[in-house]
């Protein structure tokens, strides 16, 4: 079948994950554009994401609380061991340190609810995920493989340029971890180092005897991209040096087509149950005023890509927006 969607399939919102359950839908997170809350919603298609009715699960704190109290971002859910987890970033009352860095940390919520959706009260803070370094961290995610269960996750090292590293470590339970973190990738490349350094936003695919790690890096305008790196399933994924990291990006703007800043992406897979999705946000417009962080408009894609005869991913460009 020809797997096509509407796109955007959902407008303002930014760093977009959808999961499908084994109950048959869709659900789907993201960033909204207050940044002050998180919510789900749920469909049985793509399509249907767009007109679901958002149920909000969580919301930030009183600023007079201090932490989680501003600028919620990159929500992401996971089901594991029978409960559902959604793994935020969330800053301080005072947004930036003395060194300008924002001040965000990553937290955990958890839900023992078959149905994640059925109230707010069921979501239960788990706390903070403590790491090795007490500094800017965000965009976590999860993965299993060969029954061990692994936290990838950006962060600052004060020793090392820019803004994020990507990071992993095996986990003691979906909220803490049971091993030191290892560095992955570091913003090294020209693509990954424009106005600011950054590696971001990480997502797992496991295909073809291999793990992919897909992630965003350069400011979060006309300049953000995605990069890859990949291990065979096999090794060690807690080894750095069995990882292989692209020196080029596999999804960025399409200038012609005036598509700008793609990323911070997940994976999905169709309704066919067979053809892998790619779901990311993207900009139609290069004139944002002021920073880019508060502009609105990072609307959620969700398009299939290809496969290679090695068994790699190929993401192509940026589908036209199908209606404006």
């Amino acid at each position: 079948m020809t797997v096509r969607y509407e796109n955007p399939v959902i407008i303002q919102r930014a760093d977009p994950y959808i999961y499908k359950h084994t109950d048959g839908y869709y659900y789907f997170v993201a960033s909204v554009p207050a940044y002050n809350l998180i919510e789900l919603r749920r469909a049985k298609t793509i399509d249907g994401l767009a007109h679901a009715m958002p149920r909000t699960i969580w919301r930030k704190h009183d600023s007079g609380t201090g932490a989680q109290s501003e600028l919620i971002w990159a929500p992401e859910l996971h089901y594991t061991d029978g409960k559902w987890y959604v793994y935020y970033a969330a800053s301080h009352t005072t947004a930036f340190d003395e060194n300008g860095m924002f001040q965000h940390r990553m937290f955990a919520i958890e839900c023992d609810a078959e149905d994640p959706m059925e109230t707010e009260e069921n979501w239960v803070e788990k706390g903070q995920i403590e790491t090795h370094l007490d500094s800017f961290a965000l965009d976590a995610t999860s993965f299993e493989l060969n029954d061990k269960l692994y936290y990838v996750w950006a962060q600052k090292d004060p020793e090392i340029k820019g803004n994020s590293n990507l990071y992993i470590a095996e986990m003691e339970n979906p909220w803490t971890l049971k091993t030191a973190p290892v560095m992955l990738s570091k913003p090294e490349f020209d693509w990954e180092t424009k106005i600011f350094w950054v590696n971001e936003g990480p997502a797992i695919l496991k295909r073809n005897g291999k793990v992919f790690l897909t992630f965003s890096g350069s400011a979060t305008d006309e300049n953000y991209a995605m990069g890859m790196l990949w291990i065979e399933d096999d090794k060690d994924v807690l080894d750095a040096a069995n990882w292989h990291k692209l020196d080029h990006p596999v999804f960025q703007s399409d200038m012609e087509n005036g598509l700008y800043g793609p990323g911070h992406n997940s994976f999905t897979v169709a309704e066919d149950g067979e053809t892998d999705l790619l779901v990311y946000h993207v900009r139609n417009y290069l004139d944002i005023k002021g920073d880019p962080l508060y502009d609105p408009n990072r609307h959620t894609m969700v398009q299939p890509f290809e496969w290679d005869d090695e068994g790699f991913p190929v993401f192509g460009k940026p589908q036209p927006f199908t209606f404006n």
